[in-house]
């Protein structure tokens, strides 16, 4: 091996490990330097007896081979004398491989209740109380892998293992909550579906097939997926052989079968039963926000359509227009790979205006510089591969590429981007909407490095001609602009812009004539080639980054621009700011003209210091919940110790108005005796709600139920959303106004 994959230092606690899989495991681990807690009951498969040999042999094989390891022989619904074993002898836990299993296979009819509650006593909860007696101790020290062993039987189902088959696929969905809320820990946990020779499957499968199916050929999965290094987390594998393979859900694009004022009926569920069940273009979602986006589309699409009947089930039939939207949106349109050296962002620097006339530029144009690094704004090269190529043709849509405009553009960053590399990216179609004169369509570009995510773009495109196919005309979806302040600029910065701009410009990527042929511009009614929209938008972003982050391109997090007015190249572009906490809105216009090029465009950035003091609240007239607040922390300076014992977190609501964040207000409920103050959470908050202030009046009064409000998008969650469940005792019993 190149680079061996060591273990030094951790501590690994295998369950079943007598015999196996989980033999496999601990000889695996012990042998790459872990020190390993040997977990068996000793008992037969079927669960009967009990003995120490099992974990005694195995303790003394990886002793005599120099490694460390202590038996322990508890079962697992003893999971806290497991973890004690480990504390004990080794001082901490770092790795659980929930590995210990048995069988009591019975036709479904013939299982007994005692068949039913011992399988899913040491499968499911058996691996439930050893992981939660390790969680702790694997968060204080911000590592831990954990491994579920699910099984072919859990995924697909087999015959006379029903008891087995729900314990099995109730690992799955342990372990995958488990992988969310240990995420911000570095606490991850996979599931595999293993096939090999053990006492469980010598009742299934003959001799020479278990002898084939050797363990050892699914140790090394469950080394590489407990390693450091690894950044898997909430994945599923099937192994087995010296095979191994990933599963993933997939969905398919389903049908509304409800419309304008026909109700919903079983007959009009058969009518659509095929397309129902048509997998061709199907979705994958990820998780649950991605599963359930789908049903607030579909409400927004019926509820465009005009009044509709929610209950009735009445004979009826389903009319469809004559674009079938639902076919459309979420379809994959692309994914393209982008590999590139220094050599990209330097020529993307140069192209939108960069120089060595400005000292400051040089970390993005000089490869050798200490802090050499991309544009943020470079983010939307490697994006536009899976666009600029051509948008292919859209069930029922009347699509032609040569009457695209660029209309708007969303980019966020989620980390720098890599000054060299290989970037993938993947477009898919969010949203379609009817603007009459065209259609509208939104694209989301997700850009990876490896399994990554880097950075998310947001097209919009207007197709002319495209529209009157009665869609609706507003999305959700889309990241909108936002007016900047109605007062002069807090700065304004000025470049010309090269004759050959545009020329220089298309070397990143965008090979559109329209910006260098006069023949070609000309058709497009311009009197000569102009400057790529994008273009200009590199100008902006950098004017931003200059003057309100000093070019520390870590701060800046996301860019949102309306693209207005054409410019030509030679013309002067002239980006106008002011900031609002850590929102800069700007626009930009020509400066020969006048006219605005770029409109209602902002950049969020973090704060240099991360101080509360750097967030600036926008100027609004009273808001009703600021009430609420103050009345709220009226009565924690009196009950505060008390809520403090109760709740333990921190909540951050950031209030909006007219669609714009107005205030954010913060209620701690985990330091000292309680406070609420106006601003963003001073650390880091563990719930954060969006929503309007009249929605949040509403909630207060509880004219409006809180999950209606969350599953109908009026309110937005972040982080632990459990702990809001906590927050409700604060509403209702200490904010009565």
């Amino acid at each position: 091996m190149a680079a061996g994959l060591r273990f030094d230092g951790r501590v690994v606690l295998v369950t079943g490990a007598g015999g196996g899989l989980g033999k496999a495991y601990a000889l695996a681990f012990a042998e790459r330097g872990a020190s390993v807690v040997v977990n068996d009951l000793g008992g037969d498969f079927k669960g009967y007896g009990k003995s120490s040999s099992a974990a005694d042999k195995v303790v003394n094989e990886i002793r005599a081979k120099g490694g460390k390891a202590v038996p322990n022989y508890d079962s697992v619904e003893d999971g806290e004398k497991l973890v004690k074993t480990a504390l004990e002898a080794f001082g901490r836990i770092d790795i659980v491989v929930n590995n210990a299993g048995i069988l009591r296979d019975r036709s479904f009819v013939r299982i007994s209740d005692e068949d039913w509650d011992i399988i899913h006593r040491i499968h499911l909860r058996g691996s439930f109380l050893v992981t939660r007696a390790a969680w702790n101790h694997m968060k204080n020290r911000k590592f831990g892998r954990i491994i579920m062993t699910s099984s072919a039987a859990g995924i697909y189902g087999n015959f006379g293992q029903a008891n087995y088959s729900a314990a099995k696929l109730g690992l799955l969905g342990l372990s995958n909550t488990i992988a969310i809320e240990g995420r911000k820990y570095n606490i991850h946990c996979n599931t595999i579906a293993p096939t090999a020779g053990s006492r469980l499957t010598q009742t299934i499968m003959p001799q020479d097939m278990v002898d084939a199916f050797k363990p050892e050929y699914v140790a090394p999965l469950v080394l590489w997926l407990c390693h450091e290094s690894c950044q898997e987390n909430g994945s599923l594998f099937e192994v087995g052989a010296g095979w191994i393979g990933k599963l993933r859900w997939e969905r398919s694009l389903g049908a509304i079968v409800r419309g304008k004022n026909q109700p919903m009926t079983p007959e009009a569920v058969r009518d659509k039963w095929e397309k129902v069940c048509d997998f061709d273009s199907a979705s994958k979602p990820r998780s649950i926000q991605e599963s359930i986006s789908v049903l607030n589309d579909a409400l927004s699409q019926i509820e465009s359509q005009g009044n509709v009947s929610m209950n009735s089930t009445s004979s009826g039939s389903v009319v469809s227009s004559a674009v079938d939207t639902a076919n459309i949106i979420g379809r994959e349109l692309a994914t393209k790979v982008y590999t590139y050296t220094h050599l990209e962002p330097i020529l993307y620097a140069l192209g939108v205006g960069m120089s060595t006339k400005d000292p400051d530029h040089l970390k993005f144009l000089f490869e050798g510089s200490e802090e050499f690094c991309c544009l943020p704004s470079f983010g939307v090269i490697p994006a536009q591969t899976s666009i600029f190529g051509g948008v292919p043709s859209l069930p029922g849509l009347d699509i032609d590429f040569t009457k695209m405009l660029h209309g708007e553009q969303y980019l966020e960053l989620y980390k720098p981007l890599p000054t060299s590399g290989q970037l993938t990216s993947v477009s898919t179609v969010a949203d379609l909407l009817d603007k009459g004169s065209g259609a509208v369509l939104l694209v989301d570009v997700n850009t990876y490095c490896g399994k990554e995510l880097l950075c998310y773009n947001q097209f919009t495109l207007f197709f002319v001609g495209a529209g009157g196919f009665g869609g609706k005309r507003t999305s959700e979806k889309a990241k909108v602009t936002v007016n900047p302040p109605r007062r002069p600029p807090d700065a304004v910065l000025s470049d010309v812009t090269t004759a050959d701009q545009a020329i220089l410009y298309r070397l990143s990527g965008d090979w559109n004539p329209l910006h260098v042929d006069p023949s070609f511009a000309a058709l497009g009614g311009f009197k000569k080639p102009i400057l790529h929209g994008l273009c200009s938008f590199g100008f902006a972003a950098r004017h931003v980054l200059k003057h309100f982050a000093n070019n520390d391109v870590t701060r800046f997090k996301a860019v949102k621009v309306r693209f207005a007015k054409p410019v030509f190249p030679g013309q002067t572009l002239q980006t106008e700011m002011w900031k609002e906490g850590n929102r800069i809105h700007f626009q930009t216009k020509v400066k020969e003209t006048g006219e605005i090029a770029i409109a209602g465009g902002y950049v969020d950035i973090t704060s240099a210091l991360d101080k509360p003091s750097a967030w600036e609240p926008v100027k609004t007239a009273g808001l009703q919940s600021d009430l609420v607040f103050e009345e709220i922390g009226r009565r924690i300076k009196e009950i505060g110790n008390e809520l403090v014992k109760k709740v333990n977190a921190v909540f951050q609501w950031d209030i909006t108005k007219d669609g714009k964040t107005a205030v954010q207000w913060t209620i701690d409920l985990k330091n000292g005796s309680g406070e609420v103050y106006q601003g963003p959470a001073r650390s880091s908050a563990d719930t954060t709600f969006t929503l309007s202030d009249q929605d949040f009046m509403d909630v207060v009064q509880q004219k409006t139920n809180p999950q209606k409000a969350f599953f109908s998008g009026k309110l937005k969650v972040k982080g632990n959303i459990m702990l809001s469940q906590k927050l409700e005792m604060i509403l209702k019993d200490y904010a009565k106004l």
